[in-house]
């Protein structure tokens, strides 16, 4: 299915590995011309000659800032002034014990999980407005309504996107700009492998069983059982990116594989 998307200009943040980079190759498989963002020029600079060569007729263009500065966000929005499609996937997290969470480490997941995206928001979007189009999303967590507890420093900056993304959304009225949230559920990054390596380094079990043993006894609502892939999230978000979209907004868009219970 085209998806519309061709010669769109679509920001992705933190798009050199994971969700975002997943998200960025679907958009470039789509035709937009994708600014890949990270800290690194080098890995940046990776990204856009990998999706250069695959998808010879788009132009990806390297965006290396680290957003959660304030001053680096002002050179991005110096060099890129004005985007189609602005995904706000840069983000971080941690297991930690509530306990053991100090305040500055509240005050810097609040500071890059939600600030900095807002940022790029309050930027993008009058003029995204001014020229009838374009598309917020956020990318947030099932965290975000179903806290684990694993996390809670976390979840807390996830559910804050859902409010900004639906505050965002009511400024959108009757135009044909939308903002959205899309709601992964546990996804094998490099981050979660990571996190699955500390978590079973001194267990018994073979790395085979890792997925299977963590979703079993820290995931057992999963109706899907493993882990979701970054390629299954960046298919989904290149159609809410798309003029096809255009039926929601504000909308908390689940892709869970149904771990959050439905309440009807």
């Amino acid at each position: 299915m085209d998806l519309a998307l061709k010669g769109k200009t679509a920001l992705v943040t933190g798009s050199t590995k994971g969700i975002g980079k997943a998200i960025a190759t679907e958009l470039a498989r789509e035709g937009a011309n994708v600014i890949i963002n990270g800290r690194q020029l080098e890995s940046v600079a990776e990204v856009v000659a990998a999706l250069k060569k695959e998808f010879p007729t788009t132009e990806p263009q390297a965006a290396a800032y680290d957003i959660s500065e304030v001053n680096e966000r002002e050179k991005l929005f110096r060099e890129f002034p004005e985007v189609d499609i602005l995904v706000n996937n840069m983000g971080i997290f941690q297991p930690m014990d509530y306990f053991d969470i100090t305040d500055e480490v509240w005050e810097h997941f609040f500071s890059v999980n939600v600030l900095a995206g807002n940022a790029l928001a309050k930027f993008y979007l009058p003029k995204m407005l001014t020229d009838d189009f374009g598309r917020i999303i956020f990318i947030a967590s099932e965290e975000a309504i179903m806290p684990s507890g694993e996390m809670p420093q976390y979840s807390m900056t996830k559910t804050m996107n859902l409010s900004l993304a639906k505050s965002l959304s009511k400024l959108t009225k009757a135009t044909n700009v939308t903002v959205n949230t899309i709601m992964p559920g546990s996804t094998l990054t490099e981050g979660v492998q990571h996190m699955l390596e500390e978590m079973y380094k001194d267990s018994s079990l073979a790395e085979s069983e890792w997925e299977q043993d963590f979703m079993k006894h820290h995931r057992p609502l999963s109706q899907i059982q493993r882990l979701i892939r970054p390629e299954e999230i960046g298919r989904f978000a290149a159609f809410v990116a798309s003029p096809y979209a255009s039926s929601f907004s504000g909308a908390a868009l689940r892709l869970d594989g149904g771990l959050v219970p439905t309440i009807y």
